[in-house]
């Protein structure tokens, strides 16, 4: 006799799912069981992912719910494949984004950097980590996320600080970093040198002025053209391409500059584009990265006119002092006093801003850090070309490599005081520039004691470059470091494949020899339901932890309130609108898909749970000579569904893998198996045992299949399965492991052996038939308790071989009253057809409904129909219309003139089919 029933069942099994009570206690049982944490060398196979870290200033958005998600898909997934998993958390320290934010805290207080020092700025900066940088990380807590979080690492912890210095003083002794005067990004709102990839390019309306510049020689002037005519006290030269004909008799001579009343020749050199402006272009060495490298090709003066403040400096006379921009206007001003502005032309170009602040970036020729960037790049490019890194999409490795091929050096340091300091001191007595891993005591050439270190930090990409091997130890030798590197995959945004990417794959090979991680998944951009990037200007975001626990947001200029729609079912959303790393559209609705769905698998977990209850069932999985067709349907379907699931999830298909289990679970399971088994449920004896045992072993095979994208739902249904299955003697179908997340991954291989293509077909014409009479008695407003009297007229007779054996689940799902088959039956007066494939399905209506009436009915609808469709014709038609309209609207009225037209097409299909 089966054991009774765990107390309290129905009311730990509310009729409405409640993620708000399950989600947090779930979450607790898995930390409070150490689930997440990952041991090496255990005997399994290493499977391990580092998490692309958020800034410490973070809090989560759309971008990190889809991001983090994904990555825990497949760390849940390989982690019941048994594979020794390690999701490597963090967060990173954000230097500049970090200082900022705790620079305006001091602005509160009335306080600047500058007034309260280096060092207790830098002491306030932790301090605000410690209170507010775990935020985020609590964050990706309620989201799911099964990080080993006993290993969280900050890049400027200890040990990441520690290899941070290992790798800048090899690199530094090895000639790959060195210390230059070039011309550098420079952000005058954050005080920093920024490199190329730090520099977001904005198109924006401008101007470009043609000016005269007077030949020296008296005979007329050359006419310059130039976007920037602040920068022009800086110009030490007019130049023109070689090959320019118009101006090929100029080259030589000298020209004088406007304004500053000084001589500059004029030079001939391939950089300039005789199709731009007027084809001559003023040369400003100190102010434009081109003009800095024509003018160490012509050896030209370098006339730094504009200061890191944005200020104009004393080299720039008379307009010295003065904002970049004020400067500009005034010298417009005098040029057109001169009557030397040409012409003025409107002018659309790209401008670069800092990536942190958005202010106009300024090329600003300075003492900087960088790293050599050609021979490390190199290793890259060739670890890829042998196929040691694979992107998917493919099409992001043209890019990568398209970036490393055109390399420039990068520029490392940065002139703010929250980062890791540049592990270099200069020697006050003799010069001498020492780079150590830890501050000397004294001068190695000389001896005296007077260093000072550089005051500089290190761009915070640069220890972000070395995360997936310094969170695991290095440079010591760790088992860590031993066991999991290389990393499996790396889940990250297109727009960090220079930032990010491209530089852990260079540092890793150079340091590890080896790359580090083997594949590398883009995913798309979150945009909102309009197609435009979120942003806070733009109000347009949708914060994933309101959509969670809902709550209250403004969007568009409006708050509204949101109900919640659970972790699970932000999880599932997102999961399914992933599609090939496509850009995802998204509005805050798209979740009532998940949440729809969550719910509808609860409540048939609670139909199977309850019946499970009540019903005996045996301990072996039945044999295939007890189980009912629609029995072997149901595990051939699962076994298709497992096998489907499982090579998508290896593939990154996320959003088929959302789609097959979604079709098993929703369509074969709820909406077909459980209808058919309750038949042999309400029959009692070993009937219902055998299905019994087959609703268990499906549910618990779809837990498992569903846990990676929905963690907490499945968790809570295993549990609750994990309490009846042993009540009934289904502990053989039940394995009792405790926690869904340890659970195995359903076996293929075993799941294999229910395959049956052949029931799979029978079944699906069978359902196809119960289809049809369901869309008649749609059609015709038919209610559900009218029996029909079906008649299924099939071509060929081995159709009929198919359906005849499924007839009693055909009349109890399609609810007629007689089912009869033939091959090409005369189809009676007065009956309603649906055309199937293989067959017709014939339900006669006489006698069951006023066939004159319902014709009339048709017609009434078919006539308003008709009547519309010529109105939007006509309107379509209209030139004023479509002249005046806005684009969207005449789409939205020619969509709504298909759909009356389909409707019509529907209609008289219907009519014909009574007047027939």
């Amino acid at each position: 006799m089966s054991d009774p029933i765990p107390p309290n069942l129905a009311d730990r099994l509310p009729k409405h799912y409640s993620p708000s009570e399950v989600e947090p206690r779930r979450l607790q049982d898995w930390l409070d069981s150490n689930a997440f944490h990952s041991v090496p060398d255990s005997g399994r196979h290493p499977y391990a992912i580092v998490i692309p870290p958020p800034n410490v200033t973070g809090i989560l958005h759309m971008g990190h719910a889809l991001n983090n998600t994904l990555q825990d898909i497949l760390i849940r997934h390989a982690r019941m494949r048994g594979l020794e998993t390690l999701w490597m958390p963090g967060t990173d320290h954000a230097g500049i984004a970090t200082q900022n934010v705790v620079e305006r805290s001091l602005a509160d207080e009335g306080l600047h950097r500058n007034a309260i020092g280096r060092e207790k700025f830098v002491r306030r900066v932790w301090e605000w980590r410690e209170k507010y940088g775990s935020t985020i990380i609590t964050q990706l807590k309620r989201l799911g996320c099964s990080c080993d979080w006993e290993r969280e690492r900050f890049t400027m912890d200890d040990g990441l600080s520690r290899a941070v210095r290992e790798v800048f003083v090899s690199l530094y002794r090895e000639g790959l970093i060195y210390r230059g005067r070039r011309l550098i990004n420079w952000c005058v709102r954050c005080h920093t040198a920024l490199s190329d990839d730090e520099v977001e390019h904005v198109e924006r309306e401008g101007k470009l002025w043609h000016i005269r510049y007077r030949l020296k020689n008296g005979r007329g002037s050359v006419v310059v053209a130039t976007t920037r005519p602040e920068t022009m006290p800086g110009d030490t030269a007019v130049a023109v391409h070689p090959d320019d004909a118009r101006y090929r008799n100029l080259v030589g001579q000298t020209a004088i500059l406007p304004i500053m009343n000084r001589e500059i020749p004029v030079i001939a050199d391939a950089m300039v584009d005789p199709g731009f402006g007027s084809g001559v272009l003023k040369i400003t060495p100190a102010h434009d990265p081109n003009d800095f490298e024509v003018g160490l090709r012509h050896d030209l003066e370098q006339i730094t006119v504009i200061g890191p403040d944005g200020m104009m400096t004393a080299a720039a006379g008379k307009y010295s002092r003065l904002d970049r921009f004020r400067a500009r206007d005034k010298i417009l001003e005098d040029l057109a006093e001169l009557k030397a502005i040409a012409q003025t032309v409107e002018h659309r170009h790209a401008v670069g801003q800092c990536y942190r602040c958005d202010s106009p970036v300024e090329p600003f020729l300075s003492e900087q850090w960088f790293v050599r960037m050609r021979p490390l790049a190199d290793k890259a490019i060739q670890a890829s070309k042998e196929g040691k890194l694979k992107f998917t999409p493919s099409r992001w490795e043209r890019v990568y490599l398209s970036w490393l091929e055109n390399v420039r050096d990068w520029c490392i340091s940065r002139q703010i005081w929250w980062g890791h300091r540049i592990p270099v001191w200069y020697c006050g007595q003799c010069h001498e520039m020492i780079a150590a891993l830890e501050a000397p005591a004294a001068c190695g050439k000389c001896g005296s004691p007077n260093l000072v270190q550089d005051p500089d930090v290190l761009d915070t990409w640069f220890s972000s470059a070395l995360w997936p091997f310094s969170t695991l130890g290095w440079p010591d030798k760790t088992p860590e470091l031993d066991f999991y590197y290389p990393t499996e995959v790396l889940v990250t945004a297109r727009d960090i494949i220079y930032f990010w990417v491209a530089r852990m794959m260079m540092m890793g090979l150079h340091f590890m020899g080896e790359v580090p991680f083997r594949q590398v998944y883009i995913n798309g951009t979150i945009l909102d339901e309009n197609g435009a990037r979120m942003s806070k200007t733009k109000e347009n975001g949708i914060d994933p932890l309101v959509m969670i626990q809902g709550g209250k947001q403004r969007r568009f200029g409006k708050e509204y309130a949101y109900d919640s729609y659970g972790a699970d079912s932000v999880r599932y959303t997102l999961c399914t609108l992933t599609t090939d790393g496509q850009d995802i559209k998204l509005a805050p609705s798209r979740f009532e898909m998940g949440r729809n769905f969550i719910n509808k698998m609860w409540n048939a977990s609670r139909f199977v749970l309850i019946r499970l209850s009540e019903t005996p069932a045996g301990g072996d999985m039945p044999k295939a000579s007890d189980l009912s067709l629609a029995d072997r349907w149901i595990l051939s379907r699962l076994a298709a569904c497992v096998a489907g699931a499982s090579g998508q999830l290896e593939a990154f298909r996320f959003h088929e893998y959302a789609r097959t289990v979604y079709e098993f679970a929703w369509g074969d399971f709820c909406d077909w198996y459980l209808e058919m088994a309750k038949p042999y449920l309400n029959q009692g004896g070993p009937a219902a045992g055998v299905t019994a045992g087959i609703l268990a072993w499906t549910l618990d095979n779809i837990l498992r299949v569903l846990h990676p994208a929905t963690p907490f739902f499945t968790e809570e249904v295993w549990r609750l399965l994990a309490e009846v299955a042993p009540a009934r003697g289904l502990e053989d179908i039940r394995p009792a492991e405790p926690l869904l997340i340890r659970a195995s991954w359903p076996d293929c291989e075993a799941a294999s052996r229910w395959r049956d293509p052949a029931i799979e077909r029978d079944m699906d014409r069978a359902m196809n038939i119960v289809r049809a009479v369901r869309n008649i008695r749609a059609k015709f407003n038919l209610p559900p308790k009218l029996r029909l009297a079906v008649l299924v007229s099939a071509a060929k007779a081995d159709y009929l071989e198919s359906v005849v054996p499924l007839g009693m689940m055909i009349r109890d799902q399609a609810g007629v009253e007689s089912l009869d088959f033939g091959v090409n039956l005369e189809k009676p007066r007065q009956t309603a057809t649906e055309i199937i494939d293989g067959a017709q399905v014939y339900a006669p209506l006489s006698g069951l409904m006023n066939v004159e009436v319902e014709r009339l009915r048709i017609e009434k609808e078919l006539s308003k129909r008709l009547r519309g469709r010529d109105d939007l014709n006509r309107k379509l038609h209209n030139l004023e219309f479509l002249g005046k309209a806005p684009a969207e609207v005449v789409e939205r009225e020619k969509a709504r003139l298909g759909e009356l037209m389909r409707q019509a097409g529907e209609l008289t299909e219907l009519r014909d089919s009574l007047e027939s």
